[in-house]
């Protein structure tokens, strides 16, 4: 009885400096964030900003990568197939996990079992927002011209979640609106600005300074609350669009096997740089609300969301395959 305590002793002091090994010794060389979309959306500040701080850190080079289409399905599956050595990360979106598998009949990775969560990074509301040349300025105006011209008047979109938005909004409004996809928000914002696509569901982080330019004209955020950045700017709820509630967010995982010790490092340095009070500033000026849980806690978020995200996409019939 006694050999057996003591072999358990000496394997849990193994397991424990294991451990220890592996926390201390990562990380030795540079490390890559994959970012699903072009420079310049929320997700690629986020991800610039976190690499930055971890760069100083840990006096590695922590650098971005941007692999933009696909509705973020090629950038996850390129993380997907990294190594699990934690030298890739990945900054995945409520599309990524929540909604992807509802929307393609076949995905080139499990939204759950080909990552292992970090952290929930941040959240944010999207924002209907419309070219300076569209007349109306709220959204029941809009609406009276949409169905002047069903089926016509266009509204452009970097990312699922944005689509999901429109769509929510298609539907509680019964307004004829065509969907235009973009590769992500940047260009998106890019056209909208340019006037060839009127109307923009975008996030609200990477709008702000195209809004507070006069770009383009805000009508509704899609949260259940006004967001403090535009006071005066009601919720889809109050302006229209009853039952309207959604909010996107943007979160860091890794591929699955990454030994527990370097998620767990990650998780602290990551969440100590989200929690940094000019980090917040820097984040709440984007529109964004910093989460920084735990992953146990995203991955029940991820679980929620799918069922969400599935039941909206249902409802609203939209398939990408």
């Amino acid at each position: 009885m006694r050999t057996l305590r003591t072999l358990a002793a000496m394997l849990c002091t193994a397991c424990l400096a294991a451990t220890a090994v592996a926390q201390d010794a990562y990380p030795s060389k540079p490390i890559r964030i994959i970012v699903p979309f072009p420079p310049g959306g929320g997700s690629d500040l986020v991800a610039r900003t976190v690499s930055a701080r971890l760069t100083e850190r840990w006096k590695q080079p922590v650098t971005v990568e941007n692999k933009p289409g696909g509705n973020t399905i090629i950038a996850a599956e390129a993380a997907a197939k990294a190594a699990p050595d934690g030298y890739t990360l990945f900054v995945a979106i409520d599309s990524t996990l929540a909604m992807n598998q509802s929307l393609y009949s076949k995905l080139p990775y499990d939204p759950v079992k080909s990552f292992t969560p970090v952290t929930l990074a941040v959240t944010m509301p999207m924002v209907l927002a419309v070219h300076p040349s569209v007349s109306a300025r709220t959204v029941p105006e809009l609406l009276a011209i949409a169905r002047a011209q069903p089926g016509k008047l266009a509204y452009a979109h970097g990312a699922m979640p944005a689509q999901v938005a429109g769509e929510v909004f298609k539907s509680a409004t019964g307004a004829d609106l065509l969907a235009v996809p973009y590769k992500g928000g940047a260009p998106a914002m890019t056209d909208t600005v340019g006037g060839q696509v009127p109307i923009i569901f975008d996030a609200l982080g990477p709008a702000m300074p195209f809004i507070k330019g006069g770009k383009v004209r805000p009508l509704a955020v899609t949260s259940a609350a006004r967001n403090p950045l535009l006071p005066d700017v009601p919720m889809l709820a109050e302006a229209g669009a009853p039952g309207v509630d959604l909010q996107t967010w943007i979160g860091f995982v890794v591929p699955a096997g990454v030994d527990k010790a370097i998620v767990t490092k990650l998780h602290q340095e990551i969440t100590a740089i989200l929690q940094l009070p000019q980090t917040r500033e820097l984040i709440s000026g984007m529109g964004m609300t910093v989460v920084a849980n735990t992953p146990e806690q995203f991955a029940q978020t991820v679980r929620d969301d799918t069922q969400k995200f599935g039941r909206i996409i249902q409802a609203a019939g939209i398939k990408l395959d």
